[in-house]
């Protein structure tokens, strides 16, 4: 009662203690990032309670490193290769035609990420492609796999060419089909071949 009293005659409440030092700290802040020196992150080990050692160890931290090292990652993207070099000839121009036959209005497409590409790689490599479909619409479904967002460019290619995006893909699958009978098409974010 005493200190409602005293903050009263003073002309405005005082705050708590720890409101007044969390709005010491704030204008420190703010007056260390006018400086130019960006937010200040308090160590681990100055942290005053278990939630702020638990939240200025992940700031200051960063995430866990995963187990593996850096060799590890490079052996697995090297094992990834394509369609062609996993599946023989005979194999690949089997399936071809059993989709062929089942499905005689689709074209069997194989699409893989360029070499030096820095686009994400695309989780299922085997379409089945309406032969109505432009390469524009395809291409649009290439970018929802890949999760691109629409701020990045996404190139598409058969037989290193850029083909037109008005395209029909039935046109595309007959002029460019593989032996086996698949189409195969590759994309990548920036024009690497520089062919229209």
């Amino acid at each position: 009662m005493t200190h409602e009293v005293a903050g009263l005659a003073g002309g405005l409440p005082t705050p708590p203690r720890r409101a007044r030092r969390r709005a010491s700290s704030a204008a420190s802040r703010s007056r260390h990032d006018a400086r130019g020196g960006g937010p200040r992150r308090r160590p681990p080990e100055a942290a005053t309670t278990r939630e702020e050692a638990g939240l200025a160890g992940g700031l200051a931290g960063g995430l866990p490193k995963p187990a593996h090292d850096d060799a590890q990652t490079k052996d697995r993207s090297m094992a990834k290769s394509s369609f062609k070099l996993e599946h023989p000839l005979e194999r690949r121009q089997a399936e071809a035609n059993r989709i062929r036959e089942k499905y005689n209005d689709r074209i069997p497409v194989i699409v893989e990420k360029a070499g030096k590409s820095d686009i994400p790689d695309i989780d299922k490599k085997k379409y089945l492609v309406p032969a109505d479909l432009t390469v524009g619409q395809f291409m649009y479904v290439v970018r929802k796999r890949i999760k691109l967002g629409a701020e990045k460019a996404i190139f598409i290619f058969v037989k290193d060419t850029l083909p037109p995006t008005a395209a029909l893909m039935s046109a595309i699958y007959e002029e460019n089909k593989d032996d086996d009978g698949f189409l195969y098409m590759t994309y990548s974010g920036e024009n690497t071949f520089g062919q229209l």
